[in-house]
């Protein structure tokens, strides 16, 4: 019995050490052709996590559902802003909450692009330039329409700085983006008057005055509802070059940007100096030289990856859709002309129709959405029965990050997801680090959070786009 009780005892031990070093049920191993843990060269092609489906065209919300959702969310999630719901005049405590709420003085030490710390001096400047006892006790609620892909920024400055000073790509000044055709109300104005404050559905934030025309709410609002549209649904599609109307010219469209189509344009009239017979007339906002808004004719070619309508929620076209992103570099807040986490998911789910709000922390407790919470309590059983049961486009979140799941190998779920880098136990039981830096597959329960817990350890909620 001696050496079976050795064996038993050696068993339960080799069970604790591979607890402690935070490993699961199976053995993870890291193929030489990707150097990502459970990831094969198979797995990185959307058709093999399409053939996984049972179902993979099941409409899961049909375009009625999703148009339910969204109008819950704008009703119940406080992160959305609905524009058409602003009073005629905002008063300075509105407008003040909004910008001192976002630009607030750093108070942590921030690095330049050289690596050296921000001199008080310049962040004194940046913080000026914000404007705030400039704001007027009231104004009348102006709006606008992005006319080019912008940055949304926390001060009035494109000035980047950054936590460390090894650290050179995430900008802490960078919010997010806009697209062409996105709607704002315009707030606030910086004391240098090249930038803007301004209120979008999902953001508030600071934008150069460059790319916003403005019009009136009739105009601005009324342009998202235009009909009949086509919807980009690539990673990104592109207007023709045209040297009569620069504005439009080479204009970048990414990934859900809805915009309208002139049907009634006559057949043989050029666009633009060109015929239109190849491509979809399609109508753009632009900005005038004085800062106002008009409307101009743009070519958008017929081989631009768009469509008459959104997409169908469908599990086919999720997968599709987050793999037409595969590889692009990760970029915070949209800089790089990418997306970051909850960018990405935002995009592959607005080409479908689905409205989510902008940031991680809103999305992931959004009360207009099939939300499942986990909390510290929660034990790692309860949190691996939650896991396994996750489905083609659940949504998880642990802090500060988001992942979209793809599908599921022998009960253990896949993600997709826009990632600085992705770490695991190698097979010493080190922490590995893979540097992926990009959107990125992998599996979810090897994936280690810190040197104690894994990412399912740390999952906070799961959010469900689906009944």
């Amino acid at each position: 019995m001696r050496p079976i009780r050795f064996l038993v005892l050696s068993a339960l031990l080799a069970v604790a050490v591979s607890h402690s070093a935070l490993a699961f049920e199976r053995s993870w191993s890291v193929p030489a052709d990707t150097g990502v843990v459970g990831v094969e060269k198979a797995q990185l092609d959307p058709a093999f996590w399409i053939a996984r489906q049972a179902d993979p065209d099941r409409v899961i919300l049909d375009a009625g559902a999703i148009a339910a959702q969204n109008a819950r969310l704008m009703a119940t999630d406080r992160s959305m802003h609905d524009l058409a719901a602003l009073p005629k005049t905002l008063d300075r405590a509105q407008v003040a909450a909004w910008v001192e709420g976002l630009s607030k003085r750093p108070t942590r030490p921030l690095f330049d692009e050289r690596g050296q710390p921000v001199a008080t001096q310049v962040l004194d400047d940046i913080v000026v330039n914000a404007n705030l006892a400039a704001i007027p006790a009231n104004q009348a609620t102006r709006f606008g329409l992005v006319v080019h892909r912008a940055d949304l920024r926390s001060f009035p400055t494109r000035t980047r700085v950054f936590s460390a000073n090894d650290d050179h790509d995430i900008d802490r000044f960078q919010e997010s983006g806009l697209f062409p055709g996105d709607p704002v109300a315009i707030v606030h104005e910086s004391r240098d008057g090249e930038w803007w404050f301004v209120v979008n559905t999902r953001y508030a934030a600071w934008i150069e005055k460059r790319h916003v025309a403005e019009g009136t709410a009739e105009q601005v609002l009324g342009y998202g509802n235009k009909t009949p549209y086509r919807v980009v649904t690539g990673a990104r599609a592109t207007t023709v070059f045209t040297p009569e109307e620069p504005a439009v010219s080479e204009l970048q469209l990414d990934m859900g940007v809805r915009v309208p189509v002139l049907a009634d344009w006559p057949m043989g009239t050029p666009v633009n100096g060109q015929h239109a017979y190849t491509a979809h007339v399609i109508e753009l906002p632009v900005r005038n030289p004085d800062g106002s808004l008009r409307f101009a004719p743009a070519l958008l070619p017929q081989r631009e990856p768009t469509q008459a309508q959104h997409l169908a929620l469908t599990p086919r076209h999720i997968i599709e859709q987050g793999f037409r992103f595969l590889g692009e570099r990760y970029g915070w807040g949209h800089s790089y002309n990418a997306r970051d986490c909850s960018g990405f998911v935002s995009e592959v789910y607005r080409s479908m129709g689905v409205q989510l709000p902008r940031n991680t922390s809103d999305q992931a407790v959004s009360p207009a959405l099939n939300r499942i919470a986990l909390s510290e309590k929660d034990g790692r059983d309860k949190r691996l029965a939650v896991v396994r049961d996750l489905q083609v486009g659940d949504l998880v979140y642990i802090p500060g990050h988001v992942m979209m799941v793809i599908g599921q190998i022998d009960g253990e779920p896949y993600v997709i997801h826009d990632t600085t880098g992705l770490s695991f136990a190698g097979a010493d039981g080190t922490t590995v680090r893979a540097k992926t830096n990009g959107v990125t597959v992998s599996p979810l329960t090897p994936l280690l959070f810190n040197g104690k817990q894994t990412f399912v350890d740390r999952i906070t909620n799961i959010q469900r786009i689906r009944p």
